[in-house]
């Protein structure tokens, strides 16, 4: 197994709207699309759609998103294996409503992954420990993905964390056992205290996050593209996005994520800044279709540059 992911299954109710309804106010929708998401779900589908071999570790519910959810992974190749189904929880749930712009409001109930736990991850150690990358976000408890983490610098298997959605009392502590640490703007604004509003601000984020620990810090920054820095160089350095014009952005970091797993293993030679450079191009794909994974692109789909 190239990559393992430890994390979140979500059923995903889309709603398309001219704009964002104010509070109280109903607003008419254009379109509607449900289908297979969650933090989790969404890096392991990304990762796979490129060619890697992927296995997910997860939980969802005895209910009708359940097995449509295990089923949309298989189908793009994930092993499902370890994504067990609860009895006492629902599958996961996020309401989103994307506007005319390409933004999104999102309303997620966790659900069964929150019935991921410690012993989830060490149920999983024969699996992490064969893997070259282990991807892990906070869409399931803490403690499960820390215990992951733990299971994978064991075994000298490369982790990827990130931290969303975000968590403002996330004990930092953990991000040591992070090879890579992987925020948002806001993500990275509730871990280092540093308010983001340029680019400089995250490159200043990300030097703050490689004091905790991680080898590597990347701020994602949409579609301004990332800032990347190594404990190595100490040098932060912002990788631009192509110009795109987005008309979905829904998990498009989740994207983002798959894709560096991906290229991590695939083409290990290369500079981080030059993997970022072409995770960002690759992301930049999936916000230009609607919905989440549906939007994530086939390796036959990608600029074979890029792979």
């Amino acid at each position: 197994m190239d990559i393992v992911v430890v994390g979140s299954c979500v059923q995903d109710l889309i709603s398309y709207t001219p704009r964002f309804p104010n509070p109280g106010e109903s607003v008419r929708g254009r379109d509607f699309h449900a289908g297979s998401g969650g933090k989790g779900a969404n890096q392991a589908v990304a990762a796979a759609k490129l060619g890697a071999k992927v296995a997910m570790v997860g939980r969802v519910g005895n209910d009708i998103f359940g097995p449509e959810n295990k089923n949309n992974m298989k189908q793009v190749g994930v092993n499902v294996d370890h994504v067990t189904v609860s009895e006492t929880a629902k599958t996961a749930t996020a309401t989103i409503t994307v506007s005319d712009s390409g933004e999104n409001m999102i309303v997620v109930v966790l659900g069964a992954n929150m019935e991921m736990s410690p012993a989830s991850a060490d149920e999983a150690e024969s699996l992490i420990a064969q893997a070259k990358v282990l991807c892990c976000q906070l869409e399931i408890p803490e403690e499960a993905s820390l215990r992951a983490m733990q299971i994978a610098r064991k075994h000298h298997v490369k982790t990827i964390f990130n931290p969303a959605p975000g968590l403002p009392n996330l004990d930092k502590s953990m991000l040591q056992y992070a090879d890579i640490v992987c925020p948002n703007e806001n993500e990275a604004e509730m871990l280092t205290g540093i308010h983001l509003t340029s680019i400089d601000d995250a490159k200043q984020a990300a030097l703050k996050l490689i004091t905790y620990g991680p080898s590597i810090a990347i701020v994602t920054l949409g579609g301004q593209g990332a800032v990347v820095v190594s404990k190595s160089d100490q040098e932060p350095v912002h990788v631009a996005a192509p110009s795109v014009k987005a008309t979905d952005t829904t998990g498009a970091g989740d994207c983002f994520v798959g894709a560096l797993a991906f290229l991590l293993v695939t083409q290990p030679h290369l500079d981080i800044k030059e993997q970022v450079r072409r995770a960002v191009s690759i992301a930049s794909i999936s916000v230009q279709r609607n919905g989440t994974q549906t939007s994530y692109p086939l390796s036959s789909e990608v600029d074979p540059s890029l792979l």
